[in-house]
């Protein structure tokens, strides 16, 4: 199958990448006894699958939390790319359909260092040609083997039921991604430490994500209030509301030991206070995240 495949890539990648017809001398690709694609993750902030090739490395789709669609692929090698190149990405059909022609994906380039990198809706296209029974395939020299001509392929074989569940969590992903709610601002109601509505339904939002990411590893949380009352009642008053969202955040699941509290009171008016509005302004607790870096 692999023989064939590369047959029928010979000519386009040819052409794109400006060199004469040639065989193929070295090429990765799953055979079919040993076609394996998993579901790595599948959370309301991730959603994951990996395909191993043999002898070359992984292949990874992810899609994150987030308001916008998206989704990622990486192509990991055990060998990290040596020196910056260009790539053919084409889909090549199946065996049994050989007669169906090579289709055009993109044109890429690889990075010195880093992993091969696809996104947005060149990687669709290929989640798309897989379901569809072709092979996405990338063509390209290889540093390694001294500049030699060589492919590696996405085997479509065992790929629909994972790629079902991958649909399935898509759909369960969170609208929204750590960095829409990495920094907030959630503001009071007048003497008190009830928030308003729109500051309510933001905390419930922080509380969600926090649930499904251990990577959080820093909560800051600063309290504030307007100049309404006295300097003691509003310092003791601060230190409520942080203490407030402290409780909430450990409840959603954070560990206590990454929560950092303080309460200003008065001290750090960010607006004047000779207004209802610009009271509740002053009126804010400022949550801040953050997280390792992997």
């Amino acid at each position: 199958m692999i023989q064939l495949r590369l047959s029928v890539g010979i000519a386009i990648s040819s052409f794109a990448i400006g060199v004469q017809a040639q065989t193929f001398t070295r090429s990765y690709q799953a055979p079919l006894n040993d076609s394996v694609w998993v579901v790595s993750e599948t959370s309301p902030i991730q959603c994951r699958i990996d395909h191993i090739i043999p002898q070359y490395g992984t292949a990874s789709f992810t899609s994150k939390a987030s308001k916008d669609i998206n989704v990622d692929f990486i192509l990991d090698s055990y060998r990290k790319v040596a020196k910056t190149q260009e790539v053919v990405l084409r889909s090549v059909p199946p065996t049994w359909k050989s007669g169906n022609p090579v289709k055009p994906i993109n044109d890429l380039r690889f990075y010195q260092q880093f992993d091969g990198y696809v996104n947005d809706q060149s990687a669709w296209q290929m989640l798309s040609e897989l379901e569809a029974g072709y092979s996405p395939t990338f063509y390209f020299k290889d540093w390694y083997a001294k500049n030699t001509s060589t492919s590696v392929g996405l085997s479509s074989i065992n790929f629909r039921n994972t790629y079902s569940e991958f649909l399935s969590c898509l759909n369960r992903l969170l609208p929204y991604s750590f960095d829409d709610i990495s920094f907030t601002v959630l503001n009071y109601q007048s003497n008190s430490d009830a928030l308003t509505v729109r500051s309510k339904q933001r905390l419930r939002m922080i509380g969600e994500y926090v649930k499904h990411d251990p990577r959080i590893d820093v909560v800051v949380i600063q309290a504030h209030t307007d100049s309404y009352g006295g300097r003691w009642t509003n310092l003791e008053l601060s230190k409520k509301r942080a203490d407030s969202i402290k409780t909430f955040l450990e409840e959603a699941g954070l560990d206590s030991g990454v929560i950092e509290v303080d309460g200003f009171g008065e001290t750090r008016h960010i607006a004047q206070n000779n207004t209802a509005s610009s009271r509740q302004t002053n009126r804010r607790v400022v949550i801040s995240l953050g997280k390792a870096v992997l």
